[in-house]
C-alpha cells in the first residue's frame, strides 16, 4: 500500500515525460540516499551520545532504502541504466564516507578502511574488464554478506557510546572484523572467478 501510494504520488509530479526514465521513483530514492552524506560530516566534530545516535539512525535509514528502491524497480519494471549506475554508487558512497569520517576521531582503524576500499576498487576493475571482454562474473553471496556486516558495523561505530547497556563500539569492532574477513575472502573469490573465466576456451 505504501509503495503504491509513493508511486502514484511520484507519477503526479511535474516531471517531463522524456526525463521519467532518469527521475523515476527508485532513482530519486537513490539520490535522496546520497543526500544523507553531508549529514555524516558531523562525525568530524566527534559528537556526543545523542548526536551520534541520530547520525547512526540516519545512516541506517539511508542504507535500508537500498532495499526499497531495488524492490520498487523490480516490482514495477522500471529498471534503468541510470538506476544500475546510481544504486551501487550510492551504497558505496554512504558506507565508505561513514568509515572515512570516523578515522580522524578514532572510532575505526584506518588500515581496515583502506583494505575494504581497495578491495572494492579492485573488484570493480575486475568486473569492468570482464564486461569489456564479454565475460559475466556473477555477484558473490559473500559480497552481499560483507556489505550487510559493514552496515551493521558502521552503524554501531557511529553510535560509539554505550547504548541500552551494550558497548556499541566493541560490538561494532567485532562485526567490522567479520566484515573484513568477508571482504578479503569475497575479493579472492571474484579474482578466482575472473581467472577461471578468462582462461576458459572461447567457443
Amino acid at each position: 500500500m505504501v509503495i503504491d501510494f509513493l508511486k502514484r504520488s511520484f507519477d503526479r509530479l511535474p516531471i517531463p515525460e522524456g526525463k521519467k526514465d532518469v527521475f523515476n521513483l527508485p532513482n530519486t530514492i537513490s539520490l535522496i540516499r546520497i543526500g544523507v552524506i553531508p549529514v555524516l560530516f558531523y562525525l568530524l566534530f566527534s559528537p556526543g551520545p545523542r548526536a551520534s545516535l541520530v547520525i547512526a539512525i540516519l545512516f541506517v535509514a539511508a542504507a535500508l532504502t537500498d532495499l526499497l528502491d531495488g524492490y520498487i524497480a523490480r516490482r514495477y519494471r522500471i529498471v534503468t541504466t541510470m538506476g544500475k549506475f546510481l544504486d551501487p554508487i550510492a551504497d558505496k558512497l554512504i558506507v565508505n564516507t561513514g568509515m572515512i569520517l570516523m578515522i580522524p576521531i578514532g572510532r575505526i582503524p584506518a588500515w581496515i578502511v583502506a583494505v575494504i576500499i581497495i578491495r572494492d576498487f579492485a573488484v570493480d576493475g575486475i568486473r569492468n574488464i570482464a564486461s569489456s571482454e564479454g565475460m559475466i562474473i556473477q555477484a558473490s553471496p559473500l559480497g552481499k554478506r560483507k556489505t550487510l556486516c559493514q552496515i551493521f558495523a558502521v552503524s554501531a561505530l557511529m553510535i560509539h557510546y554505550p547504548f541500552i547497556g551494550i558497548d556499541a563500539h566493541t560490538v561494532g569492532m567485532v562485526i567490522l572484523y567479520i566484515a573484513l574477513i568477508l571482504t578479503v575472502i569475497s575479493g579472492i573469490d571474484y579474482f578466482m572467478k575472473f581467472y577461471r573465466t578468462s582462461i576458459r576456451p572461447k567457443s
